[in-house]
């Protein structure tokens, strides 16, 4: 199998995870926060699925041969701004494997010449495709890991509770 094949397979099961974390939380589990300015469950998923919204448009911008810098977006602030915590969990994650397959379906019109085309970054660094997607699937496991230590400091609150009863 090639690198491509290789990154292609790993990016459309990013998710994949997160998913089987989420199975048996409840939607008062989806939804906890530690505190105030943490991110629950549902909060982590929606930032997910703006990322992929973003990342989907910095690669058909890569793809454009545009000169203009590829953006960042103000993840806060799109979570907060759109009531992220009110959305409904599953249909976020929906939304977000959704351009993760659209994507999919580009990527595999594309000849291997196209995934070394580079674009600058928000950073001003020299990205490739290859490097785009990369990222991507390190940033999804990245909030894997968030997604489980927000199960393990809830479970751990509704121990101390139930104790105190």
């Amino acid at each position: 199998m090639s690198q491509i094949t290789e990154k292609v397979k790993a990016y459309l099961s990013a998710y994949d995870e997160i998913e089987q974390e989420m199975k048996e939380l409840t939607e008062e589990q989806l939804r906890w926060k530690a505190a105030p300015g943490s991110w629950s469950v549902t909060e982590v998923l929606t930032h997910l699925a703006d990322h992929s919204i973003v990342v989907s448009f910095r690669i058909r911008e890569l793809l454009s041969g545009s000169e203009t810098r590829l953006p960042a977006f103000n993840q806060d602030a799109w979570v907060s701004g759109q009531l992220g915590n009110e959305g409904d969990a599953q249909d976020i994650l929906a939304a977000a494997r959704a351009f993760v397959y659209y994507n999919s379906l580009l990527f595999k019109r594309l000849p291997e010449t196209e995934w070394v085309r580079t674009a600058i970054n928000f950073k001003g660094e020299s990205v490739s495709l290859s490097a785009i997607i990369t990222a991507f699937v390190a940033h999804v496991n990245g909030h894997l890991g968030q997604i489980r230590r927000i199960k393990a400091v809830e479970s751990a609150a509704r121990n101390i509770i139930q104790e105190g009863r």
